[in-house]
């Protein structure tokens, strides 16, 4: 999944590293950080961008210590990594696709349905709609997400060429 921005989010201060995080979670449910859950973990806290769980067992294999990750375990791990707040969830043409949540600042996506890109952005005018949505409803807001779905730039020109080569 690309991630199609010409600006940084920044990031937010955490008091913990992913790993210490995650470890922190299981340890409160009863589990074991195992090596492979560690080694899924820092390899998602040390790439940033969106992917889905294939994508994340394709690079687990070409590296020596995620090549045993077995794939039940990837997916496990994911959903754990979610309920402990690393990361979000999203799903995007029936599949699920994640990103990092754990440091990083709110912000929403535009997703292209023809290239599958996915573009962050960052909007304070997205923010204050949302506040004061929730303030007419006396509903205090923690998050909100917004995907907004469409056709890129690259993507609408290829498909008016496409409709033009077809009326000739």
């Amino acid at each position: 999944m690309a991630v199609g921005s010409d600006f940084s989010l920044g990031s937010v201060d955490v008091a913990l590293t992913p790993a210490a995080r995650f470890a922190e979670f299981l340890r409160t449910r009863g589990k074991r950080i195992t090596r492979q859950r560690r080694v899924i973990v820092d390899h998602v806290a040390s790439h940033h961008e969106h992917f889905d769980a294939e994508q994340l067992l394709a690079g687990l294999r070409k590296t020596p210590e995620g090549s045993r990750a077995s794939r039940p375990t990837v997916y496990r791990t994911l959903a754990e990594m979610v309920d402990a707040g690393l990361l979000k969830k999203m799903v995007l043409d029936g599949r699920a696709v994640y990103e990092h949540d754990y440091g990083y600042p709110q912000h929403d996506h535009l997703y292209c349905t023809g290239c599958r890109t996915l573009i962050e952005f960052s909007s304070d005018e997205v923010a204050r709609i949302c506040d004061a949505v929730a303030g007419q409803h006396q509903f205090r807001a923690q998050s909100h997400r917004l995907i907004v779905t469409g056709l890129c730039t690259h993507c609408r020109s290829s498909k008016s060429r496409s409709r033009h080569q077809d009326r000739v």
